[in-house]
């Protein structure tokens, strides 16, 4: 029995010497094409953490977008909370329990909660020592030396970020 190919023409044996040549040109075929996929490989891992790298950025950024819509929100409600808080601490003790008062006092309340809501915190001031990050002095009196002895005007904080800083009257170390 005769295998297929055995006795045709057209099929040449290679030489044992070309053979030789051949295996080690496949083998080093072979390792370039190795390293190519390591190449590829490698060029593909950089890609997929540059992505994942471009991925947190931008949610970093929308997230730090967001901070800044509520920081602007913030900013500009807190004049109108501060005029309330003025308006409510200076209501004649007479009209304290009239109706329109807790409704001023309700609506005050509503401003309260959207500023905390916000993410916006109160910057913690009387009686603390004087922060030159979080407060600004407007007037030195008598009192603990570098003592936060009033707040003139509440500070607030969105996040570690300053979003107003609280007004306040620091004590300049003579008895009061």
């Amino acid at each position: 029995m005769t295998t297929h190919g055995e006795n045709d023409p057209t099929i040449q044996e290679a030489p044992a010497e070309d053979a030789g040549d051949s295996i080690e040109s496949l083998r080093a075929q072979l390792e370039e094409e190795r390293e190519k996929a390591q190449g590829f490989m490698q060029s593909w891992q950089r890609a997929a953490a540059d992505y994942q790298n471009f991925k947190r950025r931008v949610e970093d950024d929308r997230s730090e977008s967001a901070r800044y819509a509520n920081r602007a929100l913030v900013i500009n409600v807190l004049p109108l909370f501060d005029d309330l808080d003025r308006a409510l601490s200076n209501v004649d003790p007479e009209l304290a329990e009239a109706t329109w008062v807790d409704g001023i006092r309700l609506i005050h309340r509503k401003f309260q909660q959207l500023i905390e809501m916000a993410g916006a915190e109160e910057i913690a001031a009387e009686g603390e020592l004087f922060d030159p990050e979080l407060h600004e002095a407007v007037a030195h009196v008598p009192g603990d030396e570098n003592k936060v002895m009033a707040v003139t005007e509440k500070g607030y904080k969105l996040g570690d970020r300053l979003v107003r800083p609280a007004k306040v009257v620091v004590g300049q170390g003579q008895p009061q």
